[in-house]
């Protein structure tokens, strides 16, 4: 049976009950068959209790929660079944070692620029972009430090964005990237679908036999999954940005779909679900894959991209990052 993410947008209590999950709250109480569940996402104030939380880890079912604003909060992240003490150290070795740290943190600033440049051509709005990456990728190549590739990859960025602004409407400029909070609806939207695609990455770091915690671009912290972070630099352009480009393009996420909030601007409940609906259903989006020859779904290509970074650890294959072509 196939398994799906599982929202929770309302407030409520998860119990086990006779072999199944139950929400229950005022509306009534809904089933989430834990044959059926991936992953679980909660927005709302949920509380979870012990029966349902030995059930989720002996099924191995992460579960993600965010906070009244809709940033990642942490994850219940059940006891990992997948090991290989080979690869812990082979992971760590690479970032131990500094030119291999540096040559990983750079791949993944690399791939990142490349999936923004793809966008923007995508919104005809890439003028000297390209020349610019040139100039910046050699600076990239010289850089001897992490502080240094991270200054290059914030610059890239920085005029992504400029560019990106010139294909929006007008009341949804970036303007300038702005976090907790952020100070315009278009800094809201992009924070709030960066929070649940760093989760997604999680949740399929969790099923491979990485570390989760040892990264390369980012510093490992003792609170974090920081390699999600490095991945999520990858995916942020191919799947956050683009979705929060449709959604506004079209129409469907509004001016009335925000609310002003302690110096900030926040999503309401109903632009929350509105923009929630789009994340899944383009996670759930097959493209082709050019070497696998078959479809794929956008949340599987984070998974493939976790086993090359595998294959680069023990050294049958070198990391390449993906580079959308669709």
């Amino acid at each position: 049976m196939r398994k799906h993410s599982k929202t929770v947008l309302s407030d409520g209590t998860l119990r086990k009950r006779e072999g199944t999950l139950y929400l229950e709250n005022r509306k009534g109480k809904l089933p989430l068959p834990i044959e059926e569940v991936y992953d679980i996402y909660i927005y709302g104030h949920v509380n979870i209790t012990s029966q349902a939380l030995h059930f989720l880890a002996q099924k191995g079912v992460a579960v993600h929660f965010f906070n009244h604003y809709g940033y990642y909060d942490g994850s219940f992240y059940p006891k990992e079944k997948l090991h290989s003490g080979d690869l812990v150290i082979r992971q760590a070795e690479h970032y131990l070692d500094p030119e291999k740290r540096l040559e990983l943190a750079r791949l993944f600033v690399k791939g990142s620029a490349l999936n923004m440049e793809k966008n923007l051509k995508r919104w005809k709005v890439a003028d000297g972009f390209s020349d610019m990456l040139g100039e910046l990728f050699r600076e990239l190549e010289d850089a001897r430090k992490i502080t240094e590739v991270m200054n290059v990859e914030a610059r890239i960025r920085q005029e992504y964005y400029a560019r990106w602004d010139e294909h929006l409407p007008e009341g949804f400029k970036i303007v300038k990237r702005t976090r907790r909070p952020p100070e315009n609806e278009m800094n809201a939207l992009i924070s709030f679908l960066n929070s649940r695609l760093y989760a997604t990455i999680v949740s399929e770091l969790y099923n491979t036999q990485l570390v989760p915690t040892v990264s390369y671009l980012h510093e490992p912290g003792e609170r974090r999954f920081s390699l999600a972070l490095d991945l999520s630099e990858i995916f942020k352009p191919i799947i956050a940005d683009r979705v929060a480009n449709r959604l506004v393009k079209q129409g469907i996420i509004k001016k009335e779909h925000f609310r002003d909030d302690l110096n900030g601007v926040l999503l309401t409940k109903e632009g929350t679900k509105k923009v929630v609906e789009a994340y899944n259903e383009e996670m759930r989006r097959s493209v082709r894959h050019p070497n696998l020859k078959t479809n794929v779904t956008k949340q599987r290509l984070i998974r493939l991209e976790a086993y090359k970074l595998m294959r680069h650890f023990v050294g049958s294959g070198r990391y390449e990052p993906l580079v959308a072509w669709f």
